[in-house]
């Protein structure tokens, strides 16, 4: 268990938050959520003791170990995949270098003896004769074969670099596990397996992730990071968003009869209560659900942007045609001899193990970049809208401010200060936010300054190259909300499943050996279909 008493953190003169007190038990796993700069990273580092407080305490049980997701992709460079993995067991580890620098020793004494005997008793009660076939094992489950096992971790891809330090993070069995943005570069059958690991994983975890099925998943309590507090709140992310909107709307009826709210809460708590998740923890978290009460959910300070997207004119019948599409990137070939027909109407999301390949096809599509063969035909009346994955698309002179790069892209009807001052502020940029020069906007003020351009260029067809990088949970779920609305038609790529799954209703998954290709399906259904996974293995 981990105790947090009276806690709070002042940074400068800015206070992060204060007077937290919050238990963590095992058998849980609480969802940190809070607006970008609330605090969610810095509230694990405390946790872990990387920082410390400016009052209060954190104490967990004795002899409970604690272990984390290391964000640095290249800290471990030069050990072994296998090395790599047991150092998340720091203790263990230790014993075994000490032992086997013991027994590497040409003058081994009595003395030596004596210590090495300690040592073995040691390493037995840490399972240390374990420790490999433990670490394999959660390798092999993330599709990292026993031939790179005793590979440098120089050779591996940073795709596969991430698996592995996932692996260390959850080697041991850990007594809490912190994960920050644990699917982040991860692929989608990887991403399926850390949810049910978790989902049935029985000590404590807390996770930090803008990925709202990835939380609904694994979350039986919210960690709400708001309003310089953090408090807990019991269900998924899904049930955190839906009640905080039902408290905000509760309280524009405070005058309302408090019946007729109670009534509003029983039935609300009663359709979460019927789907709750499907892991072990269903039985308890719905236990837990039905004692909410009217006090215990309030609502929430976040704010989200305003995106609406519109066309300027309707899509006659033909979208877009790619014909034979070939691409080589020095030695590896991204894309072979893909074909496909997209038609009006089509929402689609490509999807690919490797990301340099669905941005290739995105960046053929979109003219920016020629394919070695293969043609790409548009139809007479699309005028598509492209979003670059590159943060830096679009913004040739980054000396400008936000009001004056938006202004370029207004019609003559929509170009004075006022329109433009209050397209921004529904976008988030409130006050003299507007007069930042781009070159120190973040990456999410960034995107946010992409999507306020489409949204004004209006065009008939979206193209868009991961969308969701770098925006926070708030400005997510806007962007899902506003695609889901759009009329026209929309190619995008996304590493978000529940972004996909409410959009998209054509899957197209790109390999290296050709595409597969199905209309009219859900990603679900894409992913659960086994003869559509049979024929995804052939493209790989």
């Amino acid at each position: 268990m981990i105790t947090v008493t009276d806690l709070s953190l002042q940074i400068g003169s800015r206070t992060l938050y204060s007077d937290v007190n919050l238990k963590f038990t095992p058998g849980n796993c609480y969802g940190i959520i809070g607006a970008n700069g609330a605090g969610k990273s810095t509230f694990l580092k405390l946790l872990e003791g990387k920082m410390e407080p400016t009052t209060g305490s954190i104490s967990m049980g004795p002899n409970e170990r604690m272990s984390s997701l290391n964000q640095d992709h290249f800290a471990f460079e030069d050990f072994s995949v296998m090395e790599t993995v047991i150092q998340g067991h720091q203790k263990l580890y230790q014993v075994m270098k000490e032992r086997d620098a013991l027994y590497a020793k040409a003058d081994f004494s009595e003395e030596d003896g004596v210590k090495a005997a300690e040592l073995e008793t040691e390493f037995a009660e840490l399972d240390g004769w374990n420790a490999e076939a433990d670490a394999a094992q959660l390798l092999q489950s993330m599709s990292i074969p026993e031939d790179m096992h005793q590979k440098q971790m120089s050779e591996l891809a940073e795709s596969d670099k991430v698996k592995v330090l996932l692996a260390q993070a959850l080697f041991g069995n850990p007594d809490t596990l912190l994960l920050d943005e644990p699917t982040n570069g991860l692929d989608v059958h990887t991403t399926a397996w850390l949810e049910n690991f978790l989902a049935d994983y029985e000590n404590i975890v807390l996770v930090v992730s803008h990925d709202r099925h990835f939380l609904n998943q694994v979350c039986t309590q919210m960690c709400d990071v708001d309003r310089g507090q953090i408090k807990l709140y019991v269900g998924n992310y899904d049930f955190w968003y839906e009640s905080s909107k039902l408290a905000t709307e509760l309280a524009r009826q405070q005058n309302a009869k408090k019946e007729e709210q109670i009534k509003q809460l029983q039935e609300f708590i009663a359709r979460f209560s019927a789907n709750a998740s499907k892991s072990k923890q269903a039985t308890s978290r719905k236990k837990q659900l039905d004692k909410i009460s009217l006090d215990d959910i309030k609502p929430s300070s976040r704010k989200y942007p305003y995106i609406k997207f519109e066309m300027n004119r309707d899509l006659g019948n033909d979208l877009l045609r790619v014909d034979n599409v070939s691409y080589k990137s020095g030695d590896e070939q991204l894309l072979d001899n893909v074909s496909f027909i997209i038609r009006p109407g089509d929402k689609v999301a490509f999807l690919s193990r490797n990301t340099r390949a669905t941005t290739a096809l995105m960046e053929i599509i979109a003219g920016r970049l020629e394919p070695d063969s293969g043609t790409v035909t548009w139809g007479q009346t699309t005028s598509f809208n492209y979003m670059s994955r590159d943060l830096n698309a679009n913004f040739d002179n980054d000396e400008l401010t936000i009001l004056d790069w938006l202004r370029q892209y207004a019609d003559k009807e929509h170009d004075d200060n006022t329109f433009l001052r209050g397209f921004l502020g529904r976008m988030l940029f409130s006050g003299d936010e507007i007069n930042k020069q781009i070159k120190v906007l973040s990456g999410g003020e960034k995107v946010r300054c992409q999507l306020s351009r489409m949204m004004l260029e209006a065009a008939n067809v979206l193209v868009m190259d991961d969308p969701t990088n770098h925006l926070d949970l708030e400005s997510i779920t806007a962007l899902n909300e506003a695609m889901e609305n759009y009329p026209g038609s929309i190619l995008f790529t996304s590493h978000d499943h529940e972004f996909i799954q409410t959009i998209a209703n054509h899957i197209i998954e790109v390999g290296p050996k050709g595409v597969v290709a199905r209309a009219d399906i859900s990603y679900d259904d894409f992913l659960a279909h086994p003869t559509v996974q049979e024929q995804v293995a052939k493209i790989y």
